[in-house]
């Protein structure tokens, strides 16, 4: 039942994407990040991460560019079982990489999830402010998201999961239109330990639809340690 549940999800996901790299605006890059999560208390936690991305396919070319350093820390508080609140600060790094601005991004956010039967769904509310050197966007973004074990209804050490979830994103800023982006995730997990999960997986971007559509394939590899 999992295995027939993930194929649907991948279908769903993925459904009208067949002609990525026929697309004159199409860009393709590679993301790894490495976090760290800390449970200060029954309710707080903490949650530390670098994020590397790079270009792998651009201007009709395969290439390998670095193009930003990211370090992230986010601190949640749990209202109770499905409901919490977390605050986040970012410092992107770009300048010294590929030339454009370094930003600060201050982070709200609201996030609801409830489990029915081995799924877990999820909705997630967050504002930002992306501080660059020149420009200030106010971001607001909505993601639903769900997850389930892929071997029966529990996860178990050594075993996969899925991840999948659907992004809208409206960014402002002065003197400039609206921007309306579009975003679709999926990743295969893997509990490799209490303490260590592994993922894998893709997401695809339609960036500025409203104005003149940017779309971008990522590859994302990412490993999560809780001490």
């Amino acid at each position: 039942m999992s295995y027939t549940k993930f194929l649907l999800v991948v279908l769903a996901c993925f459904a009208g994407i067949n002609t990525l790299f026929s697309q004159s605006e199409f860009e393709g890059l590679g993301e790894t990040s490495f976090a760290i999560n800390t449970d200060i208390s029954s309710n707080y936690k903490v949650n530390f991460a670098v994020r590397s991305r790079y270009y792998l396919y651009q201007d009709d070319d395969f290439n390998f560019e670095n193009r930003q350093l990211d370090f992230v820390h986010f601190s949640t508080l749990n209202l109770d079982y499905n409901h919490s609140i977390s605050l986040g600060v970012q410092y992107r790094i770009r300048e010294s990489i590929d030339g454009d601005s370094n930003e600060l991004r201050l982070t709200q956010q609201f996030n609801y999830t409830k489990k029915q039967e081995d799924t877990r769904f999820g909705h997630r509310v967050r504002f930002e402010q992306r501080i660059l050197e020149d420009l200030t966007i106010l971001r607001s973004r909505y993601r639903f998201a769900l997850d389930f074990p892929l071997n029966g209804e529990k996860l178990d050490i050594g075993e996969a999961y899925f991840v999948g979830a659907m992004e809208a994103l409206l960014s402002n800023s002065k003197n400039e239109k609206p921007e309306l982006d579009h975003r679709t995730t999926a990743h295969i997990g893997w509990l490799v330990s209490k303490t260590l999960k592994l993922q894998f997986g893709t997401e695809y971007r339609f960036e500025a639809f409203n104005l003149n559509t940017e779309q971008k394939l990522f590859f994302l590899t990412s490993a999560v340690l809780k001490i």
